[in-house]
């Protein structure tokens, strides 16, 4: 199991709302199970290897989801509101026509899941908790969950348990790594 009580540690501080509590079941480096609870907001996204995606808002019934393929106006981005960088801004300029769409902790991967994004681009340190269950969801979704050779990220395979950059994205037709 890996668990992260407290993804979003700055989004809690700003009680913006935008801090989830993640759990993630690992199988041979691969996440199986995930689980993204937002308590604020009262949204649950969960999946299940083989299973499906799915997310619950308050006491409503779930509804399966699922990534969207790319729109052909204008790229729709994940970013996060406390984690912005110069690689970043690169990765953007380079997009073009883009919609940035800002959030904390491990709802952007899950707006991609969900269709509400199309990437969501990660250049900054996050470790394995941080990334696991969303990473689940987006998979159970149709999504993709990489780093930025495209590999799939994988779990407690070295001694660090940091990430490399990643992207999440929905869309595995559109060649990605032209931003980079």
């Amino acid at each position: 199991w890996l668990v992260d009580p407290l993804d979003g540690t700055r989004e809690f501080i700003k009680r913006n709302g935008e801090f989830t509590v993640n759990i993630a079941l690992i199988a041979d480096g691969v996440p199986m199970l995930g689980v993204v609870h937002a308590p604020v907001i009262e949204t649950d996204y969960f999946a299940a290897q083989d299973v499906g995606a799915y997310k619950r808002v308050g006491n409503n019934p779930a509804e399966a989801i699922a990534v969207q393929p790319l729109p052909g106006d204008r790229i729709r981005v994940a970013g996060s509101r406390s984690h912005a960088n110069e690689r970043l801004q690169g990765f953007l300029d380079k997009l073009g026509a883009h919609e940035l769409r800002p959030m904390g902790s491990s709802l952007k991967s899950c707006l991609v899941a969900e269709g509400g994004a199309d990437i969501y681009p990660r250049f900054g340190p996050t470790s394995e908790w941080d990334t696991a269950a969303a990473q689940a969801v987006v998979e159970a979704a149709g999504g993709h969950v990489t780093d930025t050779e495209l590999r799939p990220l994988r779990y407690n395979q070295e001694e660090s348990l940091l990430n490399p950059e990643f992207l999440v994205f929905g869309d595995a037709r559109h060649d990605w790594r032209q931003y980079l």
